[in-house]
């Protein structure tokens, strides 16, 4: 692994940090202000995983993140807002029964949350003003509010909702590699309104964030991984 010495720490070069969008206007948007490599992984959980899993295949990566535009509940996310994740939970992976949803835990296979390092999202917050909390990964994206309600009181620390993070955190965590997700919102989670969207306003965001982000990817060797 290349690190360059910095005042006595160990600074990451960005070309061993890997950024997985899911289309290309995202990654475009994250490449502006982003050195390093960033990959537009398709859209939903199969394809970001295999995807990012590929990329990680014979390269010395020390961080994967997961970054894009999605959905922000509200009021705790609004139009606009950053969310960094503290939780990459996949919340519709389990089963419908006539008591409610089961997570795929429940039934006693596999996981369905990633935890990325505390202190790396304490600081990535810290720099670009983002709020904390879950981040939701769905296979189908909620155009209800009764869906929104239901993720909402299933997943209480839920901010922000999307398609991808929690298959590239499957695929950071099968290569040994810490992981983080990052979001700017671009539409409440709820029914669908797409003459509400800010799509273009959240790619700028995304594109801003990762000019103040950068400098805390690249430091993450001064960090402890607990």
């Amino acid at each position: 692994m290349v690190v360059q010495a910095q005042e006595g720490r160990l600074i990451t070069s960005a070309a061993h940090i890997l950024v997985a969008t899911a289309v290309p206007a995202e990654r475009d948007a994250v490449a502006r202000t982003f050195p390093g490599r960033v990959i537009a992984a398709g859209v939903g959980p199969a394809a970001a995983a295999a995807t990012t899993a590929k990329a990680l295949c014979g390269a010395k990566y020390t961080l994967v993140v997961s970054a894009g535009i999605g959905g922000g509940f509200l009021p705790g996310a609004p139009v606009g807002s950053l969310v960094v994740a503290d939780e990459i939970t996949a919340a519709d992976l389990g089963a419908e029964t006539a008591d409610g949803f089961l997570p795929v835990t429940d039934l006693g296979f596999g996981t369905v949350t990633h935890r990325p390092p505390d202190p790396l999202v304490r600081d990535a917050a810290t720099a670009t003003g983002a709020r904390t909390g879950a981040v939701l990964t769905v296979s189908t994206v909620t155009g209800t509010a009764a869906r929104a309600a239901a993720l909402r009181e299933r997943h209480p620390t839920a901010l922000a909702e999307a398609m991808e993070g929690f298959g590239v955190a499957e695929a950071a965590a099968a290569h040994g590699v810490p992981v983080l997700e990052v979001r700017a919102v671009s539409n409440p989670v709820g029914p669908r309104d797409r003459a509400a969207w800010r799509i273009g306003d959240a790619l700028a965001a995304l594109t801003e964030a990762f000019g103040k982000l950068t400098p805390v990817l690249e430091s993450w060797n001064a960090h402890d991984h607990r």
